[in-house]
């Protein structure tokens, strides 16, 4: 409750019937949602199933966007002193770096208060700066640089492994597949990048850009990324709790004459300048690209995280 009345974002809700535009309405005051529940008298195997059809039924039940806060809490006590605890929120609310700041200021005014102590957390700066500094944005300039970017792409690339006669359709859901690197290949991969001043984020897109090529056959391809949209130009952005990633095309072109570190270093560089334009709204860009309309600008996305998390937070 103490970190939702600090950061004016957790206490927002959303509507858009009747208007011209949607709007962000914030709340002086939210009560939050909370649930607890006891499931000691259940096995370790009957608790687990029951937390599976709970999380099911909750991932489900989705938000009303009118009634805020767009969040909930759940705390499970499953032993003595054993409890589960689930916190839904829903994406226009926060990300993955907010969520990391809240977690933060959530877990230092546990130990304040459980000691009988003041709690002392930095000052911040409210969402709505962002939202301010938004408007100031020159779309002219991003309209040239991105009209420039895209300029000559008209088919959106696409993502095809065949698998017989069967193809997935939008009705059959979604699966989860997790592949670990070995220590010894992420200690190469850093190393690489280390070495010829590259990120990382650059080596896994130009990854991503070649696959995209074999399976497409094209040499001219083009994904989305997801960036963190805190703009450097802003002070204290990364103090700000809120959402502001935003998804952008990378335009890659293959060539089986380039050399390999070259071709990253123009990534890299593509990826540096599209930075200035990140803030963009990807329907904007989508309609300034040569793509027709009823046609997405990309099938795929890269999301690179690495946003620092607070140590207290690990514990």
């Amino acid at each position: 409750q103490k970190v939702v009345e600090r950061h004016s974002i957790l206490r927002t809700c959303f509507v858009w019937e009747g208007l011209k535009e949607p709007v962000q309405i914030v709340h002086r005051q939210v009560n939050l949602p909370w649930q607890e529940y006891n499931w000691q008298h259940l096995s370790p195997e009957e608790q687990q199933n029951e937390l599976e059809v709970f999380l099911e039924n909750d991932r489900s039940s989705g938000f009303e966007l009118k009634q805020p806060p767009l969040m909930r809490f759940t705390l499970i006590q499953l032993e003595d002193i054993c409890y589960n605890f689930t916190w839904s929120h829903h994406h226009l609310l926060l990300d993955g770096w907010s969520v990391a700041s809240v977690f933060k200021e959530v877990l230092a005014c546990y130990k304040a208060f459980n000691n009988g102590q003041k709690v002392y957390l930095d000052s911040i700066r409210p969402y709505r700066d962002y939202i301010v500094w938004l408007q100031k944005q020159n779309l002219f300039q991003a309209e040239t640089f991105w009209r420039q970017t895209l300029k000559g792409f008209t088919t959106p690339t696409q993502l095809s492994v065949k698998k017989g006669a069967t193809s997935l359709t939008q009705t059959d859901g979604c699966n989860e597949e997790e592949l670990k690197l070995s220590t010894v290949t992420t200690t190469g991969l850093q190393s690489l990048a280390k070495q010829h001043q590259l990120t990382l984020n650059t080596i896994v897109q130009g990854a991503w850009g070649l696959l995209l090529s074999r399976y497409s056959g094209q040499e001219d391809v083009v994904f989305g990324a997801v960036t963190s949209g805190r703009p450097q130009t802003l002070a204290k952005a990364e103090s700000i709790v809120g959402l502001f990633i935003n998804t952008v095309p990378i335009r890659v072109k293959v060539s089986p004459e380039e050399l390999l570190l070259p071709w990253l270093d123009k990534i890299k560089d593509q990826l540096v300048e599209a930075r200035q334009y990140e803030y963009c709204p990807l329907v904007k860009v989508q309609g300034w690209s040569e793509v027709p309309k009823g046609f997405s600008l990309f099938e795929s996305i890269v999301v690179f995280e690495n946003y620092a998390v607070d140590a207290s937070v690990r514990q």
